[in-house]
Parts: structure tokens; sequence; C-alpha cells
């Protein structure tokens, strides 16, 4: 085994659970997330080699599913357009899942799936999953300037959506 194929089952050990946590809470889809993360580790093994260590694998394996994510819906679609992704229903998540969830949680939930593709990906990056400013440009490909009023703005949507009365006022 080379060294490439070593590096790759360790990463696929170390970070496929999350990866796939992620491509899971953006898709609501447990074949096409497990497709999805397969279809990451693939790219992340071939572009190994061009792997420049600006970032940490995390935050490239975290780049290499996003734009997976990206390229799925775009096939599905056939339009560059992400805006309209269909919303997945709560009750077709498993009863284990379903029992976790609050009722305070699963208004959060809704409420975060009826965002905009950019808006909910924002808000799993930073807020979900805990990245830091520059390590949600990395992997966005964004300046940081873009993800905090992007985030401000998606985190505002957020509000109006889980306080309608507030936006009344």
């Amino acid at each position: 085994m080379g060294w490439e194929e070593s590096l790759l089952e360790e990463l696929f050990h170390q970070y496929s659970p999350i990866i796939y946590r992620y491509i899971y809470f953006v898709t609501k889809c447990k074949e096409e997330a497990e497709d999805l993360t397969q279809e990451v580790f693939i790219k992340a093994y071939r572009g190994l080699a061009h792997y420049r260590g600006e970032s940490s694998y995390k935050t490239w394996l975290y780049t290499i599913a996003r734009n997976v994510i990206i390229d799925q819906y775009r096939k599905q679609r056939k339009t560059d357009c992400l805006t309209d992704i269909p919303l997945p229903d709560l009750n077709q998540l498993g009863p284990e899942v379903l029992l976790d969830l609050k009722e305070d949680t699963q208004l959060l939930h809704r409420a975060i799936m009826e965002l905009t593709f950019p808006y909910r990906e924002i808000v799993i990056l930073r807020k979900i999953k805990g990245y830091s400013t520059s390590e949600t440009a990395n992997i966005l490909g964004w300046e940081e300037g873009k993800v905090k009023v992007t985030l401000h703005r998606a985190l505002h949507r957020l509000r109006d959506k889980l306080n309608p009365s507030a936006r009344a006022s």
C-alpha cells in the first residue's frame, strides 16, 4: 500500500463520520449521503497529490463535500440555481432521530431547512459545525467579509422564520 492509500485510509476513518453527517444534514437522504460521502473520498484520493496543505485535511474534505453536493444538485436539476432545493419531510426521518428531537429543535431544524441553500450552508458550517470565519471562507471559497455578511443575513432570515411576529414590529 502506497502512502496515498495509507493516508486516505486514515483520513477516511477519522473524517468519514463527520463528512457523512454534514452531507446528510444538507440532503436528508441516507442513501444519497452514503453515496456522496464515498464520492468525497474518491475525489480526495484523486486530488491527494495536489493537496497543498493550505488548510487542514478536515477543511479540505469539507470543501470537497460541498462541491460534491453542489455537483449532485446540478446533475439533478440541470441548472446552476441552488436556491430551490426541495425541503425534506421530517416525518421521513427515522424514529430514533425524531425521538432525539424536541419540539423547539424540530422548529429550528425546519426553519434552517427552509433557508435558501447559501444561507442554510453558512448556518450549518458556522453555527452547527462550529467552523471559524476563516475556515468557512476556505471551505466555500469566499472572502471572510462575505462569510460574515451572509451569516448575518442568514441569521436574520432564520429569526424571521422562527418569530414571524417580530417582522411586523
